[in-house]
């Protein structure tokens, strides 16, 4: 559906998103997930039109749009904060596009009334963006952009700035919409719970580079460079003979015996976190702590200060690169 092909970009000299070449899938929900400052807006600018790459090129369906400004895009743009009109009902914000395309006046209706019902906003119609909800303006936005039936659909950050709650109960509608409407979603994050949750392939971005592109699955249990490793999910990371490995806190087992365990340590800390509890171990002649997860079914208890043995299964270990 998305093409880009050596895609580049600088401001004022410097770098700001590397050499990335990225296929997006149709129907496929894409996150571009990474900490501040990464590039991952930029890149979702640039598929929008706002931005123009420096080299590459942006495909869609195979027509080249590199240079096409952005209201000549089959594509929509979901704003953080939303973006709505004020002075204009819901229903008048999500007819905007619509009249400026200059649709007929019917087929405007059943577009509004399609995106409204599909983003549960019927009751809420006649009501002003002042008078709804921060989730409530943000499906507003929403129902907007998928009134003006895009091939694509781009979301920077939409759920940035709502509660936890609200953002929980929000990924998973957007997720269910994104189903139902069968159109293609990328969607820019730092939050790696909501990409895990949301995607279906997920880009790990750091400093403008791509570090990793894969299922939330691969993600987790295959990282391929420290920084991904690090950054989604906890993580403990050993060195051992000049190579580096992960292993997941749930992957690490605590033992009283220090006989034969790989590694030998002190706990600091114990943590009781519902359905999981979590120790956080000190380890010998080495500068790094680890995170053990146990399972809640373990009723041992453990004292801060106690000497400990740490263990895993070497197939557990994800060798990482640099």
């Amino acid at each position: 559906m998305i093409e880009l092909s050596g895609v580049e970009k600088y401001f004022a000299g410097q770098v700001v998103v590397h050499p990335l070449s990225l296929t997006i899938k149709e129907g496929e929900f894409l996150t571009l997930l990474g900490p501040s400052g990464c590039g991952k807006t930029t890149i979702l600018r640039m598929i929008a039109g706002f931005e123009y790459p420096t080299k590459g090129k942006i495909l869609l369906d195979g027509a080249d749009l590199t240079s096409l400004p952005p209201n000549r895009r089959d594509l929509n743009l979901v704003f953080q904060h939303y973006a709505l009109f004020p002075h204009m009902t819901v229903e008048d914000n999500i007819a905007f596009g619509l009249k400026m395309k200059k649709l007929p006046a019917k087929e405007q209706q059943e577009r509004i009334q399609e995106a409204v019902e599909m983003t549960q906003l019927t009751p809420l119609v006649k009501r002003y963006p002042h008078q709804l909800s921060g989730g409530q303006q943000q499906r507003v936005a929403i129902a907007r952009a998928i009134a003006n039936k895009p091939k694509v659909l781009l979301l920077d950050e939409p759920l940035g700035a709502l509660d936890l709650q609200l953002r929980k109960n929000l990924q998973s509608e957007l997720k269910h919409l994104q189903r139902s409407l069968g159109i293609t979603f990328v969607y820019v994050t730092h939050d790696q719970e909501e990409a895990m949750m949301l995607s279906d392939r997920i880009v790990i971005m750091n400093s403008g580079k791509v570090e990793q592109i894969g299922t939330p699955r691969e993600i987790y249990a295959t990282p391929t460079t420290l920084f991904s490793a690090t950054f989604v999910g906890e993580n403990n990371i050993f060195s051992q003979d000049g190579r580096l490995f992960a292993v997941r806190p749930e992957k690490l087992r605590a033992v009283r015996s220090q006989d034969g365990a790989k590694r030998i340590g002190e706990v600091l800390d114990v943590l009781y976190l519902g359905s999981i509890h979590k120790l956080v171990v000190q380890l010998e002649d080495e500068p790094m702590t680890v995170s053990i997860v146990l399972d809640f079914t373990d009723e041992r208890t453990w004292q801060v200060g106690e000497k400990v043995g740490v263990n895993w299964n070497t197939e557990d270990e994800v060798v990482i690169g640099p």
